[in-house]
């Protein structure tokens, strides 16, 4: 085993406090432990690290030369530990800044809503602001600084100026109808369907607008007659439960219904959509503490999706 990972936070403040007491006695009455305690403690660690640490002197006691440069080590360490703990502490009871987050729509139904409830069992009391909607409206409401960071599909080159992205999965655009729609079922789909049935597609301002234009290229198909420009998922699912109608949207916004059986996804070949999804953030800002543990949260559901 890793001895880094054998080595307690105990066996460093028994170790702290001798080196400064010189004295295990002293440490002993600090620590309010026991003098055999504290010196099983100091020979625990010794074995782990393969060193004497300590050694007589008369009838006191000093650190050898492996101590001494043990000693520089595990009190940055100890220190350090000991202000995290502070920190957290600190954060739980005091209301910080808001977290403020910016989420598409695919992300906002499927991600979010799990990071958001692991956010507040964590007992941070930093308010929690969710905003959705366009990729566009999104980062410019980021670089405003009205956003902490967005998770979203990675935006063009020439909208990145003064963002960065960080990729976390990666998401396509599908067809979806639902379960009761004429095409359901079919194997095949002719390159006309999209004139014959009401259509739900992302407005030109969307981020996904040009991978719908060049699949529907690739397949050869028809614009629609009766399209419905839209981002919005409560109406798409409401629209396609009332009519039969087609929607154009990313897989993830409609994860849920695909995987009950109550929507469908037709036949067509959409994996030239498939793009990355991820944090983005402004470039050469770093966020503070809270939006940091929610973009952790993020990678880990990330991970796990």
């Amino acid at each position: 085993m890793d001895i880094s990972r054998r080595i307690k936070i105990r066996h460093l403040e028994a170790f702290v406090e001798v080196a400064r007491q010189k004295s295990v006695g002293r440490a002993a009455i600090t620590l309010s432990l026991t003098q055999p305690a504290v010196t099983r403690t100091i020979r625990e660690l010794e074995q782990i690290v393969g060193a004497a640490l300590i050694e007589r002197d008369g009838r006191g006691i000093r650190l050898s030369h492996q101590g001494e440069v043990f000693l520089a080590h595990a009190g940055s360490g100890l220190a350090a530990v000991r202000g995290g703990i502070a920190a957290l502490a600190n954060v739980a009871t005091v209301a910080g800044p808001p977290v403020r987050i910016g989420a598409l729509p695919t992300v906002s139904v499927t991600i979010m809503p799990g990071a958001v409830v692991d956010f507040l069992a964590s007992g941070l009391k930093s308010p929690l602001r969710v905003t959705t909607g366009e990729n566009r409206v999104l980062l410019d409401q980021l670089r405003k600084g009205d956003l902490d960071l967005v998770m979203g599909r990675m935006p063009a080159p020439e909208n990145m100026a003064s963002l960065r992205f960080e990729p976390l999965y990666r998401d396509r655009v599908v067809f979806i109808i639902h379960k009761s729609h004429p095409l359901s079922g079919q194997r095949q789909v002719a390159a006309d369907i999209l004139s014959r049935y009401p259509v739900l597609v992302p407005p030109a301002g969307s981020i996904i607008h040009p991978f719908v234009e060049r699949v529907m290229l690739e397949q050869g198909m028809a614009q629609p007659v009766q399209a419905v420009e839209t981002v919005s998922d409560s109406f798409g699912r409401a629209f396609l439960r009332s009519t039969d109608a087609i929607w154009i949207i990313s897989r993830g916004v409609v994860a849920a219904e695909l995987g009950s059986g109550e929507f469908v996804e037709l036949p067509i070949d959409t994996g030239s959509t498939m793009g990355a999804v991820g944090l983005i953030t402004r470039e050469n800002d770093r966020a503070h503490d809270a939006a940091l543990f929610f973009a952790d949260i993020l990678r880990r559901r990330s991970s796990q999706s």
